[in-house]
């Protein structure tokens, strides 16, 4: 399967300094359903609509050297459900002393969940937590009204030459938690969900999904979860969430017809209850959950419900007021100007 190339320029580690170029977020509320679809009952109406509304191309951001494929935020779709932010970073292996160093900088307004499919990172954050990821594990950092914290491979990984792949993922909060106390959680790999199916693997990362519940600490109904199907297997999507997608990271789905490929992002009508075929050994994203009432806006690292709250996290990440992380102290990431 193939993957975009990576850059060739000379390598040298991540270091994060430009995090994300969107800065305007939109609204988008739902279409009244069509005239023709009145008095049949909503499962039937699922069976008539097509499944996929829109299907969102990753583009590939050069993050200090290294090359990301953004998902989200899309020019007219800047959230599904809760998420605001998908990066998909890798697969990827460094040369022996390379390695990500993605320097202090701070969030708010919003929540990270990291997840690594290889490779693994320490986290360090303000609060003082100090964690490594590895393959399967979660990291959920809420930022609320503010934390700083930074990424960088192990000593371990660094000298034998870092592999990276895994996503990072941004979930807004909704405006009654935005400014709420930052916190972190570790979720290791076996506290972590499973559902399986013939031929089919489940990890339900944040939220719900398939009758069980992830034991990250989300702010509202939230469909995160990881999935992994052989050759011809089929999934079929409840409508348990309001907005659902599939991003699929390796492989190919076929869905009603449409066929999705690695580094694209189906996002599903409300709804519609598809089914999702592997046309050969597939890696996937399902992401999701209840719209967030309002509208966000995004600069940088920050998300927030208006311009002045912006404008106070800039002059504060400027002015130096941003707590510090206690042993990362002597870097950070300028704001950009």
């Amino acid at each position: 399967m193939s993957h975009p190339q990576a850059p060739t320029t000379p390598e040298r580690a991540l270091t994060g300094d430009a995090l994300i170029d969107e800065t305007l977020a939109e609204s988008f509320p739902a279409s009244d359903p069509p005239s023709w679809t009145l008095g049949i009952d909503a499962e039937e109406r699922a069976n008539l609509e097509p499944a996929i509304e829109l299907v969102i191309p990753a583009r590939e951001r050069d993050l200090g050297g290294f090359a990301v494929r953004r998902v989200l935020p899309w020019r007219t779709r800047r959230e599904l459900g809760p998420f605001t932010f998908l990066d998909h970073m890798g697969p990827r292996t460094l040369s022996p002393g390379a390695g990500i160093d993605v320097r202090p900088h701070p969030h708010i307004g919003l929540a990270t969940l990291s997840y690594l499919f290889d490779g693994e990172i320490v986290h360090r954050d303000s609060l003082g937590s100090e964690q490594v990821i590895r393959p399967g594990d979660v990291n959920w950092m809420i930022a609320g009204r503010g934390v700083v914290h930074s990424e960088r491979s192990t000593p371990a990984s660094r000298q034998a030459g870092a592999r990276v792949h895994g996503v990072q993922i941004w979930s807004a909060l909704a405006p009654e938690h935005a400014e709420r106390e930052p916190s972190f959680e570790h979720h290791p790999q076996a506290t972590i969900p499973r559902v399986t199916k013939p031929g089919i693997t489940l990890d339900v990362l944040a939220g719900s999904a398939f009758g069980v519940r992830a034991p990250t600490a989300v702010l509202s109904p939230t469909l995160c979860v990881h999935g992994r199907l052989e050759a011809q297997r089929t999934l079929r999507l409840d409508a348990e969430h309001e907005e659902r997608g599939v991003y699929v990271l390796e492989g190919a789905l076929a869905c009603e017809g449409s066929v999705v490929t690695a580094g694209q992002l189906a996002v599903i009508h409300r709804g519609a209850l598809p089914q999702l075929t592997a046309l050969e050994p597939t890696r996937l994203l399902l992401l999701g959950g209840q719209k967030l009432p309002g509208t966000r806006l995004l600069y940088w690292n920050f998300v927030a419900s208006s311009p002045e709250r912006l404008e106070r996290a800039k002059r504060d990440w400027r002015e130096e007021r941003f707590p510090v992380i206690p042993t990362d102290a002597n870097e950070r990431i300028p704001l950009p100007e």
